[in-house]
């Protein structure tokens, strides 16, 4: 038996969480002992930016964020189970690390 760490990230939750219900549902339906998905801490990048374009007037300020959701999720699988997990579709929005220990 392996263990995997499969951290997910991405900057759409929607996404996120249907990549999670993929994976919960290979490990139910073959039976992987699995740990999460666990919510790491949201990562938030904010920019911001003058609204006037020439710097000259009132210094109004216009706010953008973006949000980094992370998931985690450990599991004990063999090569079998651990080669479904691998051919589940995924969004190009979603980040994927695999890490074997």
């Amino acid at each position: 038996m392996q263990q995997a760490r499969i951290r997910l990230s991405s900057t759409q939750l929607n996404a996120l969480k249907a990549v999670c219900e993929q994976i919960e549902s290979v490990c139910k339906n073959q039976g992987i002992r699995k740990l999460g998905p666990i919510p790491l801490p949201t990562k938030s990048l904010r920019v911001p930016v003058m609204k006037a374009p020439s710097g000259q007037g009132t210094s109004t300020w216009a706010k953008f964020e973006m949000r980094i959701h992370k998931r985690l999720f450990e599991i004990t699988a063999n090569e079998r189970s651990m080669h479904l997990i691998m051919k589940i579709q995924i969004p190009e929005s979603v980040l994927v690390e695999i890490e074997l220990m």
